[in-house]
């Protein structure tokens, strides 16, 4: 067993802590405050390579996989969740084509995301169907005038990256409008300039500005056949798709504890109280330990999810471990931001320090792409399902 990263990933790591010291640290609070899409480093991003670290080589990525990713990501969310998020933008829409797209939807557009050309977006949660996934009502019903093509009607909220995107991965129900089935959803890939396609606005968050949050409205928009990924009735690639990008959004979480701390730990070793430095103090240094190894706990639950998915191991009897690290690296990001608001004290709640933006953009990670509930409950039904350490 091999606890060391590759040559490759060990230069990957090298060089995005680079650029995310020097470029990412320096923007994350303009970012934060002016809330624009930072385009600056997204062109950095794209410069270096790391828009197509998890597409494949044949469609003009690097092939790096999802523990590339992760390793990228972990070292951007250190200063900015923004940053991160922009990166974990490549994989959420790119998954579904990636595993069960046809060659011609890989050729047509991977190649634009992995080079920077285009940008995309997940259509999944609704304002009545966000765990319940069963629940949405967007409705695909068969085009009478287009061969194997649908119209799709409905809307889509808290799409990530909704205002920059230049093609979604949307998921409509291809059933009974009431079905609960897994095969009356479909996944279509909608481009932006299809007639009906619009946003209509977007979200006030309290932390991770610069990359919209917004809604998709589908006004009876014709998708062609050719757009359908996978098979009609195909719900199940919607969860393969979240499976694999557990470890991913769990990347975002160990990169913004370690910030966080990293600040914190700077913070307390220059600041004096009662005749000494704060980390002189037993009871500081006892908190700091602590959280040190929860981060390292996560941080290895994250790269063997990580793992796993490279192994296409993000089937059901795989879940839990997936799940584990998604839960458990992003509530240790609440955890860690909060210590870091407290160990600065009153400072700690004020815009001269980072830690009160760490301390907002931590919680979204929590619920984003599965609430720690749902990851709890796919857990728990793991180890009843005995997909864990049964023969």
């Amino acid at each position: 067993m091999d606890f060391d990263l590759s040559d490759e990933l060990l230069a990957l790591q090298e060089t995005v802590r680079k650029i995310a010291l020097e470029k990412v640290a320096p923007r994350a609070r303009e970012i934060d405050l002016s809330g624009e899409y930072p385009q600056d480093l997204f062109d950095v991003f794209r410069d270096a390579g790391l828009l197509g670290l998890c597409i494949p080589v044949e469609y003009g990525g690097s092939g790096a996989g999802i523990l590339g990713l992760t390793v990228a990501i972990e070292e951007v969310a250190k200063y900015s969740n923004t940053a991160a998020l922009m990166l974990l933008l490549t994989r959420l829409p790119t998954g579904p084509i990636m595993i069960a797209g046809s060659e011609a939807q890989k050729q047509k557009y991977l190649p634009g995301i992995a080079e920077g050309l285009k940008r995309a977006s997940f259509g999944l949660s609704e304002p009545q169907a966000g765990s319940d996934v069963a629940g949405m009502r967007t409705r695909a019903v068969i085009d009478p005038d287009s061969e194997g093509g649908w119209i799709l009607t409905g809307s889509k909220c808290w799409i990530s990256g909704a205002v920059q995107a230049d093609w979604f991965t949307v998921f409509a129900k291809t059933g009974a409008a009431d079905s609960r089935n897994h095969d009356s959803i479909t996944a279509f890939i909608v481009d932006r300039n299809m007639p009906g396609v619009s946003v209509p606005r977007t979200d006030r968050k309290m932390g991770v500005h610069g990359v919209d949050t917004g809604d998709i409205l589908l006004e009876g928009v014709r998708v062609p056949q050719e757009n359908v990924i996978g098979e009609v009735g195909g719900f199940r690639l919607a969860m393969l798709g979240l499976n694999a990008m557990r470890p991913i959004v769990a990347a975002r979480g160990i990169g913004l504890a370690e910030g966080a701390i990293m600040y914190a730990v700077d913070y307390v070793k220059s600041r004096d109280a009662f005749g000494k430095k704060i980390a002189d103090f037993q009871g500081i240094q006892w908190e700091i330990a602590k959280m040190a190894t929860e981060i390292e706990a996560a941080r290895l639950l994250t790269y063997r999810a990580a793992w796993m998915a490279d192994q296409g191991k993000y089937t059901k009897e795989w879940v839990p471990y997936l799940s584990m690290a998604k839960y458990y690296a992003t509530e240790i990001a609440v955890k860690a931001s909060g210590l870091a608001v407290q160990l600065l004290g009153a400072a700690g709640y004020m815009e001269d320090h980072m830690t009160e933006l760490y301390y907002r953009d931590a919680k979204q990670l929590t619920i984003v792409e599965g609430t720690s509930q749902v990851q709890l409950g796919l857990i728990g039904k793991g180890v009843l399902d005995h997909h864990l350490w049964w023969n």
